[in-house]
């Protein structure tokens, strides 16, 4: 029929309520959901340059493709994977297909395009994005017409 609860005080229920609806949103809870298309990825910036390192394991150099356009810096990796599995005759017993694409973009200004430079060593892509020279105050004599 109906189920009995015990009668407890308001705030009992409040607190209860409370604790459920923190633990819902949880960072840690949300985290298989929050990156889903994403890597982890630092970024420095020195005096001449930015040194941006993205966790990449399993993928190789030629799965992924950095671009530069409109001061936006894309980093994008793809993965393609198949697997199967025979029997002693042949016959395809397990075959399974997987495919990931993952992206991400930054905002970069005021970079000598030319100059970048990237390597990958060990599931990690380092990319060199030297900036551009500042030139010196100039002189510039004004001639009175």
């Amino acid at each position: 029929m109906f189920d009995l609860m015990p009668f407890r005080r308001n705030d009992d229920v409040f607190e209860r309520m409370m604790k459920t609806f923190n633990e819902m949103f949880d960072a840690n809870a949300l985290a298989p959901f929050a990156n889903a298309n994403s890597f982890r990825t630092d970024i420095t910036e020195k005096e001449d340059a930015y040194l941006v390192e993205a966790e990449l394991p399993g993928f190789s150099k030629e799965d992924i493709t950095i671009d530069v356009r409109n001061n936006e810096l894309t980093i994008r990796a793809k993965r393609e994977q198949m697997e199967e599995s025979k029997d002693e005759k042949h016959r395809v017993i397990r075959q399974e297909r997987r495919y990931g694409e993952f992206v991400r973009k930054f905002y970069v200004d005021n970079i000598n395009e030319d100059e970048i430079s990237a390597t990958l060593d060990n599931g990690v892509l380092k990319i060199h994005i030297p900036k551009k020279t500042k030139e010196g105050p100039s002189e510039k004599r004004i001639q009175i017409q």
